[in-house]
């Protein structure tokens, strides 16, 4: 594993509070106060001290650039402007600005198709809700391309968490039919409509792991390369909900292949060793860079938990992965049946817009 580059910093486990270590780093985002990078002492990036006229395409990338200056929307300063006829214009407040910020994050461009995938080797670590709240955020704000695949290498329930299809059609049926899109040409994103669930105005797709009780065989790491490679073809983001048993050949295959890892942990003392059990063994069988290639999802499995506990959970964390950033307990996930995205709490959302801000800036 590499030397760590940066220093940990204070933790804090304020209520609601998210405690990133690097949700900004300075190789992939300007300050936040707007002042450029700087290589070497007073030269803002990209300068050498001679001046030189902008080109047609750097205008073009200047104007548009995304920027979270503009007029309030949000609260008094919103109304403010509403209810001025745009006379008074206030700027708007913080919390807008964060978040247009992480918005523009979760919106910008990839090089190519991105994987992450959700790891804990123990069950009720919340896995399956934090693919089903990702998906939701990646998908309404990116507006698609965006799929949920359970990696489960025999039966797991983020088909039944997610909407419901005509079909019943999962992973095992399409490693069946794998032939059909054999034809890179000629194969379309629509035919994979008879094996991915839409989740309807959440603006992504689910493929379910295997839910017939008669079949005994296993997802293998091959089958788990095949499918990978299909949906990359159709998805710029796949979010991969992996099962509990990382010694299964296809949880190693979705560990190896990921761009980047999310460790999911209700604040509780079992999952959240778990969790960390999981990093000494990865870094143990020689997992590269893992300290930058892993944030983890702290969520709160009751209304009030062990504020000890929880802020034992952030600081080791918080030395382990990238970032740490606390969901808060929301009922409309307690039940365990389908999520229902529209009844997510205002203080879920905003949970998950800034993880996810973390998780595309990390990629």
């Amino acid at each position: 594993m590499t030397q760590r580059e940066q220093s940990l910093g204070e933790v804090t486990a304020e209520e609601g509070a998210t405690v990133p270590r690097q949700l900004y780093p300075e190789a992939l985002a300007p300050e936040l106060d707007g002042t450029p990078p700087v290589v070497g002492e007073g030269t803002p990036l990209g300068h050498t001290g001679e001046h030189r006229a902008p080109s047609a395409q750097e205008f073009l990338e200047r104007r548009a650039a995304p920027s979270d200056d503009g007029p309030a929307t949000w609260g008094w300063r919103g109304r403010l402007r509403r209810w001025s006829g745009g006379v008074v214009t206030p700027a708007a407040g913080p919390a807008e600005r964060a978040d247009r910020r992480a918005r523009a994050d979760i919106q910008r461009d990839f090089a190519g198709p991105r994987t992450v995938a959700f790891v804990n080797p123990k069950g009720g670590a919340a896995k399956t809700t934090a693919v089903l709240a990702a998906g939701y955020t990646f998908g309404t704000i990116r507006g698609g391309g965006v799929v949920a695949w359970d990696n489960n290498e025999t039966r797991g329930t983020l088909g039944i968490r997610g909407q419901r299809a005509r079909h019943r059609n999962t992973t095992r049926e399409l490693l069946g039919d794998l032939d059909r899109f054999s034809d890179v040409a000629g194969s379309r994103i629509g035919d994979l409509g008879a094996f991915v669930r839409a989740q309807g105005d959440a603006h992504f797709d689910v493929l379910a792991s295997d839910e017939r009780p008669d079949v005994t065989g296993t997802i293998r790491a091959d089958d788990f390369l095949a499918v990978h490679r299909l949906l990359q073809r159709f998805y710029r983001v796949v979010l991969v909900d992996t099962g509990n048993n990382m010694r299964a050949e296809n949880w190693l295959a979705a560990a190896e292949t990921a761009d980047l890892l999310v460790v999911t942990s209700t604040v509780r003392e079992d999952t959240g060793y778990s969790g960390l059990w999981m990093l000494d063994a990865l870094q143990d069988a020689g997992y590269a860079d893992l300290e930058r290639k892993t944030l983890t999802v702290l969520a709160d499995p009751a209304p009030s938990v062990d504020r000890h506990l929880l802020h034992d959970l952030t600081a080791v964390y918080a030395e382990r992965t990238r970032s740490v950033h606390r969901v808060p307990f929301d009922p409309a996930l307690a039940t365990g049946s389908v999520v229902p995205y529209a009844g997510l709490s205002a203080a879920t959302r905003a949970a998950w817009l800034t993880a996810c801000a973390a998780m595309a800036t990390a990629l």
